[in-house]
């Protein structure tokens, strides 16, 4: 068969090293364009991939000059719905990094669209390709623990700090981390259930430490922090420096910075926010389980701790440790897995992801990534933020009225 031409919409790192890579190395994908509004990013990323590949600075030019089987989306968040219903419009399959919108609106626009043209769409939940999770589903579906009806997830984030310092802090870019972080584990959560609807949604959530009062080490008088971690005065004192490494070598350089503003490293501490560092949010299903998910994005430690509790036992699960326990009830029994390392991005799971999307548009493989799981996922990430700035339990229903 001849080689998938894919076009890569957004030059930051996740379209860089993460889907470019990937693509590059594929037996079956060929990376031709890249699409991005800042020329010096596309050159440089194209530079790191080692890559001659053609520049486009809307999707508009790239979808006319090029004969493409299909694009990968990793342009900021509220970008995600113009960029897949163009190309869907124009008769290409599209891979969109989550999340599939930032509203439920937005997902259904996209979902209509792909009704209408026939074409895949497939949403980047590469957490669904990690093989502790992999294990975690087996077990469950498997009726180990019962008829599961309680589950909590906890994500300790050392590096979400530079959500901080990205576009990502912006709640009008992204719809809120409960949508952009969140919607991944959303979707574990509906996945490991075999996709049961949510019904409400309540949260909290704030920004406890990443602010102007909590700068870990005395400012000076007349010599301010910042405004990126590069440029900073105070770069050799403090702990939370986000080092880019040869930064006037790489996409974010100054180069890059004055043609559109945009810098990867501002300071954490000073940035203009409005998204949390730290929150919990509770989902009730519509079989009555119940889940919660915990972010926290100021610890040093980084891991996704799973417990699922059934009527007949409970797991612990750990992504970083790589390993699953299992309580059997009225036991003392407990059973450890312990999953093998695997290569790649994400303990293993984005190539497989973009393997899984391949094997999709040559037909080998039902799309199990599908838009309708990205709107749920959305939905409740959507929920969440309403119901941490309102202050009130947000019904799922009320995202679906107009």
């Amino acid at each position: 068969m001849e080689n998938l031409k894919f076009g890569i919409i957004g030059a930051g790192s996740r379209g860089i090293a993460a889907f470019g890579e990937i693509i590059k190395k594929h037996p079956g994908a060929e990376l031709v364009a890249l699409c991005d509004p800042n020329p010096v990013r596309m050159k440089e990323g194209a530079r790191i991939l080692g890559l001659e590949l053609n520049f486009y600075g809307s999707i508009t030019e790239m979808i006319k000059q090029e004969k493409l089987d299909a694009v990968v989306i990793t342009s900021p968040d509220f970008y995600h719905e113009e960029n897949a219903v163009e190309a869907l419009k124009s008769g290409i399959n599209v891979l969109i990094d989550k999340p599939l919108a930032t509203t439920v609106k937005g997902c259904r626009n996209i979902i209509e669209t792909a009704e209408k043209t026939g074409k895949v769409i497939m949403i980047g939940f590469n957490l669904r390709h990690n093989a502790v999770l992999k294990r975690l589903k087996s077990i469950i579906s498997a009726g180990t623990v019962g008829d599961v009806f309680l589950l909590e997830n906890r994500e300790f984030y050392d590096g979400g700090r530079t959500y901080m310092s990205r576009w990502n802090r912006s709640y009008a870019k992204c719809g809120g981390l409960w949508i952009h972080k969140g919607s991944h584990d959303f979707d574990v959560f509906q996945w490991l259930l075999d996709f049961p609807k949510p019904v409400k949604v309540s949260s909290f959530a704030g920004i406890n430490v990443l602010n102007p009062e909590h700068i870990p080490f005395e400012v000076a008088p007349g010599t301010k922090v910042g405004p990126t971690c590069h440029q900073c005065a105070y770069g050799d004192i403090c702990p939370d420096k986000y080092t880019i490494a040869d930064i006037q070598n790489s996409p974010w350089k100054d180069e890059a910075v004055a043609v559109d503003g945009y810098a990867k490293d501002l300071c954490m501490y000073t940035s203009d926010k409005d998204n949390h560092d730290n929150g919990i949010a509770m989902v009730e299903y519509e079989n009555g389980i119940r889940a919660s998910h915990l972010e926290c994005f100021i610890t040093p430690i980084n891991d996704r701790l799973y417990t699922i509790v059934g009527t007949l036992g409970q797991i612990e699960a750990s992504l970083t440790k790589r390993t699953i326990k299992v309580f059997p009830r009225w036991s003392s029994e407990v059973v450890t897995y312990e999953i093998p390392e695997e290569e790649g991005g994400h303990g293993g799971a984005d190539p497989k992801l973009v393997d899984y999307f391949i094997k999709v548009l040559r037909g080998e493989l039902p799309n199990g990534s599908t838009a309708e799981h990205g709107m749920w996922s959305t939905a409740v990430g959507q929920a969440a933020e309403i119901a941490r700035r309102e202050s009130r339990v947000v019904e799922i229903k009320e995202l679906f009225e107009n």
